[in-house]
């Protein structure tokens, strides 16, 4: 069945990680021994689309997680508990609810005294449901604009903080095109983001909910460091911390537009905007 999936959709994975701007991401000695396999980390899936395509095949086995980042568990939106067959597929993958109690307790998990890392391995679309709605046919967008909604987004900067790990920026090119939506009613966005649940009409391949085939492309960029790593967060003042939180944030968003302007072009969409 997955293999029938990445026949039909089929991606390719592009690690861009390009020169070193000397802050946030540098390498370190303590950063040296990181693998992308195995380490500890937050992976972290730009766009989220309609679906979150990008994350959800990125969970597939052998020609997904097998041969590219490793094994690691999605973090999911609570109102997927409501649809039986998504909800049998993400807990298949061991899907992590998206409250912050869940996702902060799976990056804390341990098993007995010693810290499971498989455990400690997440990944997310930051941009959530919200996101979705940030895209053409919405007005003032154009079909050549790309979205991510990442400005008031800080609360995986906070876990990653919080839980000293590191948080790898993933782009997906092509999330955006496996379906397509009908511009509903102001208030229709206004109330999936209150309800945490997507209310909008979506279709795909002859009009069905069956995504378009649209080739995917991962590009793993730098990974952004903690910056202040073994050290105690509890005793940092609100001010120190929210520091951090935004240096971690910033250095995130640059470092999601590099990656995008710098492989556009690899993908046909030299003439694409990253909004």
């Amino acid at each position: 069945l997955w293999d029938a999936w990445l026949n039909y959709i089929g991606f390719t994975v592009l690690h861009d990680k390009g020169e070193d701007n000397g802050l946030v991401t540098q390498s370190t000695s303590n950063h040296q021994d990181f693998d992308i396999q195995t380490s500890p980390a937050i992976f972290a899936f730009v766009p989220h689309g309609i679906f979150p395509f990008g994350l959800a095949f990125s969970c597939l086995p052998e020609r997904g997680y097998r041969q590219t980042w490793g094994v690691f568990k999605p973090v999911v939106a609570t109102a997927i508990k409501l649809f039986p067959l998504v909800r049998t597929f993400v807990a298949w993958m061991t899907g992590v609810d998206a409250s912050r109690s869940a996702v902060s307790s799976a990056l804390a998990q341990q098993t007995g005294n010693m810290t499971t890392a498989h455990s400690r391995r997440l990944g997310i679309s930051p941009g959530g449901i919200a996101e979705m709605f940030e895209s053409f046919p919405k007005p003032g967008f154009h079909p050549n604009d790309e979205a991510a909604l990442l400005k008031d987004r800080n609360g995986i900067f906070k876990l990653a903080l919080r839980h000293n790990v590191p948080i790898v920026p993933v782009y997906t090119f092509g999330a955006t095109k496996m379906f397509r939506r009908v511009q509903l009613p102001q208030f229709l966005e206004t109330l999936s983001r209150a309800l945490k649940i997507s209310l909008c009409l979506l279709f795909g391949k002859l009009g069905l909910p069956i995504p378009f085939r649209q080739r995917l492309m991962y590009v793993i960029g730098k990974t952004i460091w903690p910056t202040l790593a073994n050290i105690d967060t509890s005793s940092l003042s609100g001010e120190e911390f929210d520091h951090q939180v935004q240096e971690m944030h910033d250095a995130f968003c640059n470092e999601i537009g590099r990656i995008f302007d710098r492989n556009k072009g690899h993908y046909g969409w030299e003439n694409k905007t990253l909004r």
